[in-house]
């Protein structure tokens, strides 16, 4: 039997502290916390390594919360099993987030002594007064010993973390900002918007809305990014993503290109087998599952509509699109026989083109991307 790829999502909750705008499924713990779930998480990843034998795990992406707030051993641990329980590709991208400020030189080299192989650095901004304003616990001086030691220790594929749209932000700062990082070369910028979510600090801040900057200059923040990092020799190839050539995150190309991942740990979403399923975001509840097949077993598959749905919604987020072709070749009908409303609409109104055999998102598409991609959600009485 053909091997199957498969990504792998480890999911650590805890951090130092939260920010002011995050809506993950994070928080701080007393260590009893973190030693129960990270025999928890150990279980549950020996589970799931017994049971997937035939697939070949070809990416790692351990994110969070903070997974490097935690002590280099539990890293340590979780990369053992996983080696041990899974059949891991030789060439696997193994990712591991980290904030500056978290991390030092011993930590770094027991990663890469473990098999990690990238690491993605959560900066946000390289100026104080914008960081503090996000509620980030470090400075950009502790940013770059970090990102030296990386170097140092090994990492040749790093990947940096930066927001636009910050509350007292200016072009004048973005922009330094990205050209700042972009100096020190990564492999890998993540670019992202700042986007206020409900049940955060920054929600309920009735002044914020005096802070941000305006809709013009938010445009013209994302537009620069793109212009500016290309000077650097980075290219755009998702919405929010750039990087050197061959450095892109083959993780999040998996998410989009519905590749099969496995999620573990609190909250953790997986995706197998045309089935979506997700572990308790409840941490007592987490630690006292006794059998992890059962989520998966109580999940119905996806019906036509929704992976199509997914085709469309996910892979649209690529700058090469997606292929009309594969479309076919998966649900056995055209593209435009499914989305020819939608389709000839976007493309009258400038948001998506044709390039072959490729349909993708024009530049005023990608402004306007949420409201787009909607365009090819089915209404609930068709699916």
């Amino acid at each position: 039997m053909k091997t199957k790829k498969i990504e792998l999502y480890i999911h650590i909750p805890f951090c130092k502290s939260k920010c002011r705008y995050c809506d993950f499924c994070s928080f701080q713990a007393e260590n009893a916390v973190i030693d129960d779930y990270i025999t928890k998480l150990k279980e549950e990843l020996i589970f799931w390594g017994k049971k997937l034998t035939k697939e070949e795990v070809v990416t790692v992406f351990i994110g969070g919360g903070t997974p490097s707030y935690l002590k280099e051993q539990y890293i340590k641990e979780i990369c053992n099993v996983i080696f041990q329980y899974f059949k891991v590709s030789e060439n696997a991208e193994i990712t591991i987030e980290a904030n500056p400020g978290t991390v030092d030189l011993k930590k770094l080299c027991t990663y890469r002594e473990s098999g990690i192989n990238r690491i993605s650095f959560g900066l946000q901004s390289t100026i104080q007064e914008e960081l503090q304003y996000l509620g980030r616990i470090h400075t950009y001086e502790q940013f770059l010993q970090c990102y030296n030691w990386a170097r140092e220790a090994g990492f040749c594929n790093i990947s940096v973390d930066l927001m636009s749209a910050i509350p007292k932000q200016t072009i004048h700062s973005y922009e330094k900002n990205l050209r700042t990082i972009a100096e020190l070369s990564p492999e890998h910028i993540s670019a992202y918007s700042l986007i206020i979510e409900e049940g955060t600090p920054f929600y309920e801040d009735e002044n914020l809305e005096d802070l941000l900057p305006s809709e013009e200059d938010e445009v013209r923040m994302y537009q620069m990014t793109a212009q500016i990092l290309k000077e650097y020799g980075y290219e755009q190839y998702e919405i929010s993503n750039y990087a050197k050539k061959d450095f892109e995150s083959r993780h999040n190309l998996g998410y989009w290109s519905h590749i099969p991942y496995l999620g573990v740990g609190l909250n953790a979403s997986s995706y197998m087998d045309e089935r979506r399923f997700e572990n308790p975001s409840d941490m007592k509840q987490y630690l006292k599952i006794t059998s992890f097949d059962e989520l998966y077993r109580q999940t119905r598959p996806l019906s036509v509509h929704e992976q199509m749905e997914e085709f469309m919604f996910l892979g649209l987020r690529k700058t090469k699109g997606i292929s009309k072709k594969k479309f076919e070749e998966r649900f056995g009908c055209s593209m435009d026989s499914v989305y020819e409303k939608p389709l000839k609409e976007s493309i009258e109104q400038g948001f998506i083109k044709e390039q072959g055999d490729q349909i993708l998102l024009t530049q005023e598409g990608i402004l306007v991307s949420n409201q787009v991609l909607c365009e090819f959600l089915f209404d609930e009485e068709s699916s």
